[in-house]
């Protein structure tokens, strides 16, 4: 029997639910999307209202240009778009979409009710589009521009809809994107709307404006002005002073023709300019435009367009290094030294009719050969010469009779050969035993701690192994009861972004039932005033910064195996870093501890912690 063909054209409801997989990944893309249409539409206000952390519905509306009947109907068809007319536009991009991609992809995995006038139409239109099926559209009198709802993401994919984080996270990411927008269109006004409440409201502002509005105004101090011009590349943008570096919560952000983007490359450029001005384990903030020929870039190199490919990528390099090296140089804060009048000697003033002062009386022996033998040893210079003192050479005889001056108890005793203890227990005895069989152990690169093990050569992550003993040490102690609160003679600030401020007050309440005392200073500034006593040495600040991290990147609820998520971020924040140099004696307790545990293999997240290369290997090698 013959076989019949087997491939076919996929339905467009299938096809759009695989695009939408690329390009719409959370409630936070479908945010940027549609902001982005806005933009492209001309509009110098857009208000986002999002419920629910984008889950149940995500409202953008705008004053922008507004879509007549028939393009509103084709703008979520597959590849249509008014961007761009054929492949050679795609050189040219002056809008921030281009594809024709992003609403056919949000109407397949959601329900939405479109509403849009173009300006001097007497009635708008009104759309309803569920999982990519038309299912009516009507006139209606409306605003001019458009009104976008998107509602119940992902309500035909409950695998998909599953996975979403928590709302607070989800929030977060949406806060984020909403950052990126906000930065890089700083004259549209905009507004964050959160299950009713104003989350953020933007004026239009400059640059500057913009950027201390959205994170803080300690930045109006804390950075300074960049730019240059040149044939290639105009830059301009502001960079933070070395003093101002962070550890953690570094604001970092490169735009190009007014789109976001992320480039490692021109990232590690910035970075060089402040390698001797900061410490090794901080960053900069910095907020960098580049404005280059569109026909030297390619953005249609990433569904979401973050990656950007450039044509002159080594020079735009140098350029923007020279750039940030000038910037800091100009706005140097270090006062500058007057070789002048640094350590200079005090030269007193001349009177007329002083006596010079006296030179210092020295016996100057002109004879005095240093080679010479049987001459007595005798220093070249001194104030007052004197006979020669005879040096004893009989030593013992300074002793003699010190013993009985101090009396009998007080005699040292003479030395006696050190012997080991002797245990009586069995157990005592092995420990003797295996003390002094303990293998050597080396330490490489400040990274790995290196021991001869029964198969061969062992390797162990030093960072990891710490980390490991110190989650077990804080999970067993958590486990006892309620943690026991540190009061903080000086309460410790810290200052935190607004996708972590979002995310700090949703668990404020479960991280003060776990031993932390934290309040909220105004903005997104908060206070630590206690932590729980089990964090040890860890930084109360990093410690926070872990956990709210941790919290964002956790795919399961917050409530569940809450301890073991914060044991794991304060064991990271407290556990020895790479390049710490570690004692023989240091090295030894991080192994014997590591060794106690039932599972000394890998990290709370999964990571090895040791390695074995077995004897068979090795010998290979030769």
């Amino acid at each position: 029997m013959p076989m019949t063909d087997v491939i076919h054209l996929l339905p467009d409801s299938v096809a759009n639910q695989i695009a939408a997989g690329e390009v719409i990944q959370r409630p936070a893309s479908v945010v940027k999307e549609l902001v982005e249409n806005s933009i492209d539409a001309g509009a110098t206000a857009v208000q986002i209202i999002v419920k629910d952390a984008g889950r149940t519905l995500i409202q953008v509306i705008d004053n922008g240009c507004g879509m007549s009947v028939t393009d509103a109907r084709m703008a979520f068809e597959r590849h249509a778009t008014s961007k761009i007319q054929d492949a050679s536009d795609l050189f040219a991009l002056h809008t921030m979409g281009f594809r024709g991609e992003a609403l056919p992809s949000i109407a397949a995995v959601s329900e939405i009710e479109l509403r849009s006038m173009r300006a001097g139409d007497v009635a708008g239109t009104r759309l309803i589009i569920s999982a990519s099926k038309v299912e009516s559209q009507t006139p209606d009198v409306c605003q001019e521009g458009t009104n976008i709802m998107v509602k119940r993401l992902f309500f035909n994919l409950p695998a998909r809809r599953k996975f979403l984080k928590k709302d607070a996270v989800e929030l977060g990411h949406i806060t984020r994107e909403f950052e990126r927008l906000a930065l890089v269109n700083t004259g549209v006004e905009f507004t964050l709307t959160s299950n009713d409440a104003v989350v953020r409201k933007l004026l239009p502002a400059s640059f500057k404006q913009r950027i201390c509005d959205l994170f803080s105004p300690k930045l109006d101090h804390q950075i300074i002005p960049v730019s240059t011009e040149t044939s290639l590349v105009r830059i301009d943008g502001y960079v933070s002073l070395p003093q101002f570096a962070k550890r953690r919560g570094q604001l970092q952000y490169f735009f190009v023709n007014g789109r976001n983007m992320r480039h490692p490359y021109f990232h590690k450029a910035v970075l060089g300019c402040y390698e001797s001005l900061i410490p090794a384990d901080t960053q900069p903030s910095y907020f960098i435009n580049l404005t280059v020929d569109p026909e030297t870039i390619d953005v249609n190199i990433h569904p979401q367009k973050y990656e950007v490919k450039f044509e002159n990528e080594q020079p735009i390099w140098q350029i923007l290094s020279a750039c940030v090296k000038e910037a800091l140089g100009r706005y140097n804060a270090s006062a500058a030294i007057d070789f002048d009048t640094v350590d200079a000697p005090d030269i007193p003033a001349y009177t007329p009719g002083d006596k010079p002062a006296g030179l210092p009386d020295f016996d100057v022996d002109l004879h005095y050969n240093p080679f010479k033998e049987d001459r007595e040893p005798r220093p070249r210079f001194s104030p007052s010469p004197s006979p020669k003192a005879s040096v004893p050479t009989d030593w013992e005889k300074l002793y003699a009779g010190f013993a009985e001056r101090l009396g009998q108890d007080d005699a040292v005793p003479d030395a006696a050969p050190a012997e080991l203890p002797v245990a009586d227990e069995p157990e005592q005895q092995q420990l003797f035993v295996a003390e002094a069989e303990k293998p050597a152990m080396l330490q490489i690169k400040g990274r790995y701690i290196a021991m001869p093990s029964k198969n061969g050569l062992m390797l162990i992550d030093q960072h990891r192994a710490h980390t490991r003993v110190l989650f077990e040490k804080y999970s067993a102690q958590a486990q006892q009861g309620m943690p026991v609160s540190q009061r903080l003679i000086f309460p410790d600030s810290v200052q935190l972004d607004p996708s972590q401020d979002i995310i700090c007050a949703s668990i404020c309440d479960m991280l003060c039932s776990m031993g932390f005392d934290i309040s909220n200073l105004g903005g997104n500034d908060w206070s630590i005033n206690a932590v729980p006593a089990i964090i040890g040495q860890t930084s109360p600040a990093e410690a926070l910064l872990r956990i709210i991290n941790a919290m964002a990147d956790e795919e399961a609820d917050v409530e569940q195996s809450q301890w073991q998520r914060i044991a794991a971020a304060m064991a990271k924040s407290g556990a020895i870093k790479y390049g710490e140099s570690l004692t023989a004696e240091e090295m030894d307790a991080i192994v014997t501890a590591l060794f106690r545990l039932s599972s000394p293999d890998y990290t709370p997240d999964g990571k090895p912690v040791i390695r074995v290369i077995d004897i068979e290997d090795i010998h290979k090698m030769f």
